[in-house]
């Protein structure tokens, strides 16, 4: 099959530190390649692929200091994608709606991966008028907001198994790893370690946006002795910092769509500790892969047993699960039932 990949541009593909959707490409994208298909990624050049890439900018653009207008590149990439679309059986686009009005005046069929949130006020009305674009969700919840939208199945993210290693003697620190941002909650990460007394090390990335709350509301928590802030960690320090710690908590406060970060604890064989709140219940096998609280008398508790779990269970359900080759073969499905959908019927509606 030809694929078309198309990816946001704001990190690489992989990206080199923070970045959970252009890291999914990534991992799509390989996965793809070597099952045999033909795959162009559209991305920044800085990206690292054995698909054809196609650069649309020299370097990712969250760490490039000569951007100020990341919108212009996305819609030239998106041109550059329309432009070549009869050289693909399927285009995927993981760029929000961005490409949504020209999707509608092409005859390639065209599939969209939403990664983010999906509660935002206008974005009903947007997806009211574009309700025959073909939508795939990352988790059941992420779909709540807009039940009524097109949507073809919902694909959970997958990871290499290789990636990372299982590590069966925990550690005795927690570990964050994420963004620093309120709905994150951080505060409530740092509040579950003192309240449990163990050591907790923080690995989060620091949004220009996000940091004026960092100084006023974050920094002055780290002067306690169990806390350690590590700022942003690339890949190869994952392994270590997820696989030695004792569990991974992730308390946040907001309809997460997926969260990434938690089944990268997982391969590790590390529990996770989080907060029932959007895909959390779909993603955490209760009493398995770790434990899902309501409040914080809840979340210390699960600390507490956290240690009575199996690190090998929860490896192997990382693999069953969400592996990047079960997420591979779920897409293809996907590109699969469209392709056929569209050839009998002539619409990418499906009711």
């Amino acid at each position: 099959m030809r694929i078309a990949q198309v990816s946001p541009l704001y990190e690489s593909v992989p990206p080199s530190g923070y970045g959970g959707t252009e890291r999914v490409v990534s991992y799509l994208t390989e996965e793809l390649v070597s099952l045999g298909h033909k795959v162009t990624l559209f991305a920044s050049g800085n990206s690292t692929t054995k698909a054809k890439l196609v650069p649309i900018c020299p370097e990712s653009l969250r760490l490039s200091n000569k951007c100020t207008d990341p919108v212009s590149y996305h819609i030239l990439m998106i041109e550059q994608v329309f432009q070549s679309a009869a050289d693909f059986d399927i285009i995927h686009f993981h760029t929000d709606y961005l490409h949504f009005s020209l999707t509608r005046r092409i005859s390639v069929p065209a599939l969209t991966t939403l990664h983010g949130r999906l509660d935002l006020p206008e974005l009903a009305l947007l997806y009211r008028e574009f309700s025959d674009i073909p939508l795939i969700s990352i988790s059941d919840a992420q779909r709540e907001p807009l039940s009524w939208a097109n949507w073809q199945t919902t694909v959970y993210h997958g990871l290499p198994p290789s990636l990372y290693r299982l590590n069966e003697r925990p550690g005795e620190y927690l570990v964050f790893v994420g963004r620093v941002s309120p709905e994150k909650r951080v505060v409530d990460a740092i509040e579950i370690a003192k309240r449990a007394e163990i050591p907790l090390r923080i690995a989060a990335k620091v949004d220009k946006t996000e940091e004026a709350y960092f100084k006023e509301v974050i920094q002055p928590l780290l002067k306690h002795p169990l806390i350690d802030f590590i700022g942003e960690v690339g890949e190869k320090d994952k392994q270590e910092l997820l696989g030695r710690a004792y569990a991974f908590l992730f308390p946040i406060d907001w309809p997460e769509p997926f969260g990434l970060a938690m089944i990268e604890a997982m391969a590790c064989g590390t529990p996770v500790i989080a907060r029932r709140r959007g895909s959390i219940p779909e993603i955490v096998e209760e009493g398995v892969s770790g434990f899902t609280f309501e409040d914080m008398d809840q979340a210390v508790r699960a600390v507490g047993a956290a240690g009575e779990l199996s690190r090998l269970k929860i490896r192997n359900e990382f693999k069953k699960r969400f592996s990047a080759r079960r997420m591979a073969l779920d897409y293809l499905a996907a590109y699969e039932s469209l392709l056929a959908h569209v050839k009998t019927s002539g619409s990418l509606r499906i009711a």
